[in-house]
């Protein structure tokens, strides 16, 4: 369980590397020329599906290290697992249908919650203790 962050890591970057994929193939299919990020329905969904998981793992990653790093390590990877399929639900609900992505959404948020409450509560004791 002590390895279980390092492989939510790692899988977070394949989701990124997945998400950027999808980009570039939405791009080439939809005739999209770079820099632009608009132009068809179906590429601009790719295109925030990518940034929004961008913007979330920038709040994730170090909420989960500070997770595991403070006493949580176990729980911190199990809660990433879930963080993950609530991301991996978000995205494809949203490239089918941009209104059904709302729960990945919120399971994957709860997560980050729960990491964040983890982190707190596990830094906060590391600090009363010395």
């Amino acid at each position: 369980m002590i390895h279980l962050p390092a492989l939510v890591t790692l899988l977070t970057m394949l989701l990124l590397l997945g998400t950027g994929w999808a980009v570039g193939q939405a791009r080439s299919k939809y005739a999209i020329k770079a820099p632009a990020t608009t132009g068809n329905p179906a590429f601009e969904r790719a295109y925030r599906v990518q940034m929004n998981t961008l913007e979330q793992t920038v709040m994730f990653l170090p909420t989960l290290w500070l997770a595991a790093q403070f006493g949580f390590s176990g729980w911190a990877g199990i809660v990433g697992l879930v963080w993950l399929l609530g991301r991996v639900w978000y995205a494809a609900a949203y490239l089918r249908d941009a209104s059904k992505r709302g729960p990945g959404f919120m399971l994957a948020m709860m997560s980050w919650a729960a990491l964040l409450l983890m982190a707190g509560v596990g830094l906060t004791r590391a600090m009363l203790i010395g």
